[in-house]
């Protein structure tokens, strides 16, 4: 009998009902597919019909995490899908429609903090199943370095959201206890992404420090906006020059700082011109991207003295 037939009533003997072991398989074969990143979503040009279709996507995944708690992949995709679905699709739109309708835009903004906790719980699940400790946040205060030095390259991705999501809530929220209260872990879980991978989606972790260190207090502005340009300028040459996502940022982060009118202008008018179909990969940040772009210029007058 060839050896792939066998592995059905195998499966079945090793103590599991048949219907259960087929479940099993198909849980995780589906994990692995979902944890999958892909790049359909990334392609699309339409940013309202991924954020319409996500939720339902989200809610596979966290159905199937109740199947399979242990599948390191499923943590990952679920720390990275609701830290996304919180910002693109509720946070953005929240300042997009602050002006017209005040209350939408507080309810919106209570949706992406939950999602910034659940991404924060998910990443936090997933690295204790690396650690293997009663409390992993515990043994991240105690000890953040030694901790995070037991996950490599293949945890970078988890490592990467979690300290997003974290970052994100604590940034919407400054009252938020449960999260501002650790703030300081997220500098460590992005210290390690740095040292395992700098250039970590196409220059992500440049632009997650732009403007994580333009926002923190004291120092000269003119040495950190200096610096903010160089993370600018690292980010968008790893993406080869593809991905608008740390030009909005700087022109958001530093150039309001610096009352920098004209070079805002410049920035933005840059994004702007850019063909997103250039791009394929990126052509739904940038779809974004470029959309922030031109909700920022509409805001000038009340951004700029």
């Amino acid at each position: 009998m060839p050896a792939h037939r066998l592995l059905l009533p195998l499966c079945a003997l090793l103590t599991l009902p048949a219907a259960g072991c087929v479940k099993s398989i198909a849980v995780n074969a589906l994990g692995d597919a979902l944890a999958s990143p892909g790049e359909a979503f990334g392609r699309d040009d339409d940013p309202d019909f991924i954020c319409e279709s996500s939720p339902f996507g989200l809610k596979t995944i966290e159905s199937l995490l109740e199947s399979a708690p242990d599948h390191m992949g499923l943590h990952t995709a679920a720390t990275r899908g609701f830290v996304q679905y919180g910002y693109a699709c509720l946070q953005l739109e929240a300042d997009r429609v602050e002006d017209d309708d005040f209350h939408r835009a507080r309810h919106l903004r209570k949706r992406a903090q939950g999602m910034y906790h659940r991404t924060v719980r998910y990443g936090l699940a997933g690295m204790n199943l690396e650690l293997e400790v009663e409390d992993v946040r515990a043994a991240l205060r105690e000890r953040p370095e030694a901790t995070l030095a037991e996950f490599d390259d293949e945890h970078v991705p988890l490592l990467y959201w979690t300290a997003m999501g974290w970052a994100a809530g604590v940034s919407l929220d400054k009252d938020d206890v449960e999260l501002a209260a650790d703030l300081g872990l997220v500098e460590h879980l992005m210290a390690r992404v740095a040292a395992l991978d700098p250039d970590y989606g196409e220059g992500a972790v440049h632009d997650f420090y732009l403007s994580w260190d333009m926002a923190q207090p004291g120092g000269d502005l003119a040495e950190k906006a200096k610096a903010a340009e160089a993370r600018m300028q690292q980010a968008f040459a790893a993406s080869n020059a593809q991905r608008l996502s740390p030009l909005v940022t700087y022109a958001e982060s530093v150039l309001v700082a610096t009352q920098d009118g004209a070079a805002f202008d410049a920035m933005l008018d840059r994004v702007l011109a850019f063909d997103v179909d250039s791009a394929p990969r990126h052509r739904l940040v940038n779809t974004l991207a470029q959309r922030r772009a031109r909700w920022l210029k509409n805001r000038k007058d009340d951004l700029f003295l």
